[in-house]
């Protein structure tokens, strides 16, 4: 489907194959990384000086040059214009819930034809952790911008976050470490796209919370901040629970090495 009109800059549209599910809170509102392999896979901040925009003739062989290297139908086309599209893969690594809307129906054809926001039908809302490490995969044109793509994502899966709450990094690999490098909302994840090439492994995007070193609750509603007191009230009800049962196994392996220490003669 084509975003709508606020993205009127360039247009980005999600494909339906991919998964659209929700999952629950199970997991710490501050949910931990993942172990990472020690020196193999390091994350670190790096900043790179902005490459000069090319002329059309040089977007014309960079996009033969990339075609050629595409294993898929995934390919780039470049217009009369001098714009060009092409598709990005964004990897979501969300660690805290997002707030969905609750109650409404799924979205149908007539909906995206007619670029309805289901999330703005209904003032009910409820948070979600959104799958770990799930992939969206997008279609932009180059005068997309990083900003259009945030919004194009929470508008995809009905997140009514304000958009500032998250950010667009850009991953990449060197000398055995993962390096991130957050983007700024002007500039144009395709272009990145074309400059890499198209193995993922050189670069991927990745969508994350927009750390600012501390939490800015301010800028969470009242009902966000009354969804996280609750998940956090259970989890911690879930912890104690699971300290109960751990030492309450311990103390009955204690009884029972007791009862058989006392039945042994001598």
């Amino acid at each position: 489907m084509t975003i709508g009109s606020s993205m009127s800059s360039g247009y980005c549209s999600l494909d339906e194959d991919l998964e659209d599910c929700f999952f629950t809170a199970k997991t710490s509102f501050f949910r931990s990384a993942q172990s990472k392999v020690p020196a193999k896979n390091v994350t670190q901040t790096v900043e790179e000086e902005k490459p000069e925009p090319p002329t059309v003739q040089e977007i014309k062989q960079r996009i033969e040059k990339y075609n050629a290297k595409v294993t898929n139908c995934l390919l780039m086309k470049l217009n009369e214009d001098g714009t060009y599209t092409g598709f990005i893969k964004v990897h979501l690594k969300l660690r805290r819930p997002v707030t969905v809307p609750t109650g409404i129906r799924p979205q149908s054809i007539y909906d995206a034809l007619k670029e309805v926001n289901l999330a703005d039908m209904t003032d009910k809302r409820t948070s979600f952790y959104l799958p770990l490490d799930a992939i969206k995969q997008l279609h932009i044109s180059s005068t997309t911008t990083v900003s259009e793509v945030i919004q194009g994502l929470l508008k995809k899966f009905m997140v009514v976050d304000n958009p500032q709450k998250f950010a667009l990094f850009k991953e990449m690999r060197k000398d055995g470490q993962v390096l991130f490098q957050k983007l700024p909302l002007t500039e144009y994840p395709l272009y990145l796209r074309l400059l890499a090439g198209p193995d993922t492994d050189v670069l991927s995007f990745v969508l994350k919370e927009n750390e600012t070193g501390e939490v800015e609750w301010d800028a969470f509603s009242i009902p966000e901040l009354q969804n996280f007191l609750m998940i956090l009230d259970k989890e911690e009800k879930d912890k104690i629970q699971q300290v109960h049962r751990k030492y309450e196994r311990f103390k009955q392996r204690l009884q029972q090495t007791l009862k058989e220490a006392r039945g042994k003669p001598g």
